[in-house]
């Protein structure tokens, strides 16, 4: 995967997007129209998420195929740990093996439930990300990923204990890691800064940010709640003024700041140098492609009649 970030390009670095496993067919309608929309403005790659303690692994592991033999998209799949017995992650290994599918985000992944609950290892299976790394490196000629925090992990006592995790996974045969999103870049500088001082030969792998395109500011809340990531008090005013006092928000308005304020991120990561954008779509391709219009990506053609 990570040759394709050094591959022509159409805007001032590539993108990617991160599509999730849909609940039923008409979210599955949903999920490929914004799929054949991305396909047309040419993502470096695109990652489908994996479920709470596999609560969506047939569905991922079939979608996930599906955009590798019908599509021209490079998918990289994500893997986690959680309620999965090394057997098990073996032959899911070995099912998205048998799809063509050789790149794997590996993820010790949250508790089902409740994401921020207690984490408890399967009795037969890995207690860390970095295990499940090496654990894939074992099963064949794969390209892993791994995910990073800007703001720190929920469950890291510190920033430094945090680094130190990254830093392992990727000594453990990741080749690049993917940030939660976020919503302050210089949370994710200092992250690629402290990588950098901790260990220079892992720092020097790419360290792609994940943002999001905020269209509901209820939404975006509970994200972050769940994912343990904190919005700022001065973003968060900002879209709480555009969403009014109202008993229902103004989401053309939140949309509006949602998009100007996810291509001041991107502009300002693209002048730091970034490998990548990571936008997470939400399976929607309308928002991301307007914030990829603004960095200079002619997206208006590949638009179509898609909404999000």
């Amino acid at each position: 995967m990570v040759d394709r970030l050094s591959a022509p390009h159409r805007g001032p670095v590539p993108f990617s997007v991160e599509f999730f496993p849909p609940k039923d067919a008409e979210a599955e309608a949903r999920l490929w129209r914004a799929v054949r929309t991305f396909e047309r403005l040419g993502p470096a790659f695109v990652s489908m998420t994996y479920g709470a303690g596999g609560s969506t692994r047939d569905r991922t592991v079939r979608i996930t195929g599906e955009l590798a033999a019908q599509t021209t998209l490079l998918p990289v799949a994500h893997l986690t740990a959680v309620n999965h017995s090394i057997d098990e992650l073996r032959a899911l290994v070995g099912a998205y093996a048998d799809q063509g599918i050789t790149n794997i985000l590996a993820l010790r992944g949250d508790p089902p439930g409740n994401p921020l609950g207690e984490w408890v290892q399967h009795p037969d299976g890995v207690a860390y990300a970095e295990e499940l790394v090496r654990l894939i490196d074992q099963l064949g000629d794969f390209h892993v990923g791994v995910a990073s925090f800007p703001e720190g992990h929920h469950r890291a006592p510190t920033l430094e204990h945090d680094t130190r995790t990254l830093v392992n996974k990727l000594r453990a045969g990741a080749e690049y890691s993917i940030t939660q999103m976020f919503f302050d870049v210089d949370d994710f500088l200092r992250l690629r800064d402290r990588v950098v001082r901790a260990d220079p030969e892992q720092g020097a792998k790419p360290l792609i940010p994940g943002i999001m395109p905020i269209t509901s500011l209820a939404s975006v809340r509970r994200m972050a709640e769940l994912s343990g990531s904190v919005i700022p008090p001065d973003v968060q005013a900002r879209f709480a003024a555009a969403a009014g006092d109202g008993a229902e928000e103004n989401r053309e308005a939140v949309r509006a700041v949602g998009i100007d304020f996810a291509t001041e991120m991107a502009q300002r990561l693209v002048a730091e140098g970034v490998p990548c954008i990571h936008f997470c779509s939400l399976n929607f391709a309308k928002a991301t492609s307007e914030v990829l219009e603004r960095l200079g990506v002619d997206a208006s053609s590949a638009l179509g009649a898609t909404v999000g």
